[in-house]
């Protein structure tokens, strides 16, 4: 049963990390888009506002954007109220209001907000709090929008108080469904309690990431008159969070990790709020750049129509023309870039050199004629160097990507696609180096909500329950006193955990990672059978079971042990032989009716689905859920540039007519999204809301399971409370 539990944990987790590195690499991809395409580019503009993170306004332009007194809040209203400055019963009552599912109005929203985004200018990188206060301090891992753990916590612990500080080390949101007000919750403690509530920030208070994992969407949909403003308040939030928190000098609280370059008294000095998203380093400013301004975002929010609509995709980016010459440039459109998508910067810069030659005889261009400048000797005093830049940018994503190893070393963390794995070895030196005991970290979901490594230094804390599935995992918070030893608290907040055995929950969990993992393997089709076929020398429709775990691993470039999950995957095989065709019609995967839709589109569909609905978002400029047939076939064609596909016009408009059912020339994204979802016939046959049945489980009577475990390191209890 362990082994079974373990690798259903593996695919889970093997899937995530995966979901993690698409994310950073179409990010990256699409950075390159932006830095390389001409301003005039139609491409350009359909993505460039979410590169828009160093705008240079002044902190007053940015209130007025974000000014809350203009919405007013109708006397119809039953939420609840706050008056600022807000109190203790103020932030108690705003947990009672979304405990019991009540939204908090869009006004209260921005005035809660502003208010959070003005105390977090003031703090430092690094926070510095000592246990002699409060004797004891209370550090919670990530919840990612799930509501009823921090209720859980709250309950079990006692909400924040003088008496009672606590630490929140990242990844509030995404995920869950209630990210919007776990974030509300938080800010509204820490500001009437700012010494004694701390948030660091994580890896998901990043813009870029919450396109994917569901904030943004989440946003959206719960404030949509407003959704855009809070969502541009909550980009200069996040990047205003502290990057970690230390506890009476000896232990250290962060999201991720460290790396082995990471500089405590470099990550001190760094202007963190310029890292709106820790994905890619920021722009270089110059002096001579254009001041960018808010007046149009906020005639935008405020106007709402067509023209609006209109005038953002001709003007949605302000940027520096030093140059006459830039508008002869050639512009390049997604169908030529993906010949050149490959070119190094030296190469582009011969390009670009020989266009101007041709247009202005005896003009030189230099690297800082293009997007990606790179300042000149006379401006290096005016603006950061280039590897400051990157050393600082590298700083910030190793403490909030990075996860431990087992082995000595550090090495980049491929498998996330940001942020090092590091070994033991990285953790004894730089503990020896600032003078700590411990690091504590999350970032990773753990069995037990905990875990030590690196001989017991560096300890992992994830307080989601539930993350994968009902039963997969318990949540826990720590409790450290001034003798520095952490008291785990331990607990699942979903009442159907109760009604489990053991043997239950790993059937529930082994159940739910096996589905996910035949959707991969029909998503994958094609590439499956090509590759069955490389094995199939003789065309027989047989290969080996063990040709069938080395193809399956090469195609899904999932860390997975194929050969234990090949009892679980094939149940038709007769002497160690697989009829493969017969394999795929037998996997128990229902598709939607799409008689007129190319295989290799759906196929990509299917597989990309969620780098595809990213894109959506993206070229939803507006957020209005609806984009039209243009900006759809664009979205098609920026997919197939990133995955260096060829997607034909045709495939496109077939796929359009198919989805467009009231023929209004537009497409609504989630209705899109949910008309090609993969459906496990299992669960049609048991209807998708059921249990899992007592009478199916050979057991007998479930087995007790402690909801609440306390419990110290080294095994001593803890107090009652």
């Amino acid at each position: 049963m362990e082994m079974r539990r373990r690798y259903a944990w593996n695919i889970f987790q093997s899937i995530e990390y995966a979901g993690q590195q698409d994310q950073i690499k179409l990010y990256n991809f699409l950075g390159y888009l932006v830095d390389n395409f001409t301003p005039s580019s139609t491409e350009r503009n359909l993505i460039s506002h979410i590169f828009r993170e160093n705008e240079v306004c002044r902190d007053t332009e940015w209130e007025r954007y974000f000014d809350y007194r203009n919405i007013e809040v109708p006397e119809i209203y039953s939420g609840p109220r706050l008056s600022f400055p807000l109190d203790a019963d103020q932030a108690a009552d705003l947990v009672e209001a979304f405990r019991n599912k009540q939204q908090l109005h869009s006004h209260y929203v921005l005035q809660l907000l502003v208010e959070t985004w003005k105390l977090l200018r003031v703090l430092p990188n690094i926070t510095r709090i000592s246990t002699c206060h409060s004797k004891e301090i209370t550090i919670c891992g990530d919840l990612h929008g799930q509501l009823e753990d921090l209720i859980l916590i709250f309950y079990k612990n006692g909400m924040p108080s003088l008496e009672k500080p606590y630490v929140f080390n990242g990844d509030f949101v995404d995920r869950g469904k209630d990210s919007i007000e776990i974030l509300l919750i938080l800010f509204a403690f820490l500001l009437v309690y700012p010494g004694e509530v701390h948030l660091n920030r994580g890896n998901h208070e990043d813009h870029i990431i919450n396109l994917r994992y569901g904030f943004t969407k989440e946003v959206l949909g719960k404030y949509k008159m407003h959704g855009k403003r809070i969502l541009k308040l909550l980009q200069k939030i996040f990047s205003w969070l502290p990057l970690a928190t230390v506890i009476d000098q000896k232990v250290l609280i962060v999201h991720g990790g460290i790396s082995d370059t990471t500089d405590l008294a470099l990550v001190a000095r760094v202007d963190r709020h310029r890292y709106v998203s820790a994905l890619r380093p920021p722009k270089k400013r110059f002096s001579h750049f254009v001041r960018s301004s808010v007046d149009s975002e906020v005639d935008e929010d405020m106007m709402g129509s067509k023209y609006s609509i209109l005038n953002r995709r001709r003007a949605s980016l302000t940027y520096f023309r030093p140059f006459p010459f830039r508008e002869s440039f050639q512009c390049r459109s997604l169908q030529d870039f993906s010949a050149t998508v490959a070119r190094t910067m030296e190469e582009e810069m011969e390009v670009r050199r020989r266009q101007a030659a041709l247009t202005y005889p005896g003009y030189s261009l230099s690297c800082r004629h293009l997007n990606t400048s790179i300042p000149s000797e006379s401006e290096s005093n005016s603006v950061d160097t280039f590897e400051n830049i990157n050393n600082e940018w590298k700083q910030i994503l190793d403490l909030l990507w990075s996860d431990p190893m087992m082995p000595n070393g550090c090495m980049p963390n491929e498998v996330r696609g940001g942020g090092c794995y590091w070994g033991p070895n990285v953790t004894e030196e730089f503990l020896n180096k600032h003078n700590l005991q411990l690091i504590i970290r999350s970032h990773e979901c753990k069995q037990d909500g905990y875990e030590f490594c690196h001989n017991r230094k560096v300890l992992t804390i994830f307080s989601a329950s539930n993350y994968y599935e009902v039963g997969s995992n318990r949540g826990a918070f720590i409790r450290l006193g001034p003798d520095l030893v952490p008291y785990f608290i331990q607990y699942q907040a979903n009442s159907m955990t109760r009604e489990m055995s053991v043997r239950q929950s790993v059937r529930r969990t082994e159940h739910s990672a096996l589905k996910v993992l035949r959707e991969q393997l029909f998503s994958h089709k094609s590439d499956l059978l090509s590759a069955f076929q490389e094995y199939d020398k003789e065309n027989t429709g047989l290969i080996s079971l063990n040709d069938w775990g080395s193809a399956v691993g090469k195609v899904l470039h999932l860390d997975l042990p194929w050969r234990m999950l090949r009892s679980q995957l094939i149940t038709t095989a007769t002497d160690d032989m697989l009829d493969y065709n017969n394999w795929f019609r037998n996997l128990p995967i229902k598709e939607p009716s799409c008689e007129h839709i190319e295989q290799t589109l759906l196929e990509t569909l299917y597989r990309h689905r969620s780098t595809l609905e990213t894109i959506f978002r993206i070229v939803d400029t507006d957020n209005s859920g609806v984009i039209s047939f243009e900006d759809f076939c664009q979205t098609w064609k920026l997919l197939s540039v990133y995955l260096k596909m060829e997607i034909s016009e045709e495939a496109i408009n077939d796929l359009v007519v198919s989805t467009d059912t009231n023929k209004d020339g537009s497409i609504d994204i989630d209705e899109f999204m949910e008309s090609f979802r993969l459906v496990d016939r299992n669960m049609l046959e048991r209807g998708k809301s059921s249990f899992i049945r007592r009478s199916e489980d050979q057991d007998g009577p479930p087995e007790e399971q402690p909801q609440h475990t306390t419990g110290r390191e080294g095994g001593l209890p803890v107090p009652p409370q």
